[in-house]
């Protein structure tokens, strides 16, 4: 197995796991409870709202590179997926339906009649179905390393990135997480979910109205090309970006480019 780079001069970018970034200190911290489970979130700025959705195992903190240029011109909103982080799992089949219905939860405890989505990972696909499922609510969707359907992703077990990637939360999820020593049982759960969904067809897609970038790295490992292009062909009007010398880990690997075309989406695409 080829040794993993934290982002050196000495090996491609695209092979780093750059370190994970903190939150910047002044967020207003809650919490929301949705049935038996309870989210953590944290809110930045002021000014029309984004949410920012983590990826798969990951937590909030993985946008700490993020946040506070977002924050200078929009409210920006955090939260950890239930069962990640600092939110408790609840009952139930993990879903990507959960999910969304906890993105939901949460932008009623807000009161937000309607925010732009910025998601990575499992977090665009939320982002997707909330776009799917709510076009009332969502102002866009910045879907950065979407998947429609299990098919649409790469074996991983021999990635050298992702195996650290998930070491790495693992560890996380020991010193963040109100069940610390689940993670074992958290990822069987997870890795469950993985193989069985989402389930989103080429009607899906048609059906979104909001503004949609489908966003991927040029050297990304999880995603299938093909499964992305399937994704932007058929969202109606949706803009194709396919950021250079990057992985799935974009948003750590070069988070000024990452920051600027969320921005540049937000600017050009979303209600201000």
């Amino acid at each position: 197995m080829s040794q993993v780079s934290n982002g050196s001069a000495s090996s491609p970018r695209w092979l780093s796991l750059p370190a994970t970034p903190q939150l910047p200190a002044g967020g207003q911290e809650g919490v929301v409870e949705v049935a038996d489970a309870k989210i953590w979130y944290a809110v930045y700025g002021s000014g029309a709202p984004v949410i920012l959705l983590h990826g798969g195992l990951g937590n909030s903190d993985y946008w700490g590179l993020q946040v506070a240029e977002l924050a200078k011109s929009y409210e920006v909103i955090v939260m950890d997926s239930r069962g990640h982080g600092r939110s408790s799992r609840g009952s139930g089949s993990m879903s990507y339906d959960l999910m969304a219905g906890d993105v939901m939860a949460l932008m009623a405890h807000l009161t937000l009649s309607k925010a732009s989505i910025v998601g990575w990972s499992d977090g665009a696909i939320i982002g997707l179905l909330l776009a799917i499922r709510h076009p009332d609510l969502i102002a866009g969707v910045f879907s950065f390393g979407a998947n429609s359907n299990p098919s649409g992703t790469h074996d991983l077990s021999k990635s050298a990135v992702f195996n650290a990637y998930i070491a790495r939360t693992g560890e996380e999820y020991a010193l963040l997480s109100p069940t610390p020593g689940g993670f074992t049982t958290f990822f069987r759960e997870m890795n469950a979910m993985w193989t069985s969904q989402p389930n989103i067809t080429a009607i899906d897609l048609q059906k979104i109205q909001a503004p949609v970038w489908v966003v991927d790295g040029d050297h990304e490992e999880a995603i299938k090309r093909d499964d992305t292009l399937f994704i932007a062909d058929n969202i109606p009007g949706a803009g194709l970006l396919i950021q250079p010398e990057v992985s799935h880990f974009s948003l750590l690997q070069n988070p000024h480019q990452f920051t600027e075309d969320i921005l540049r989406f937000l600017q050009e695409k979303c209600i201000a």
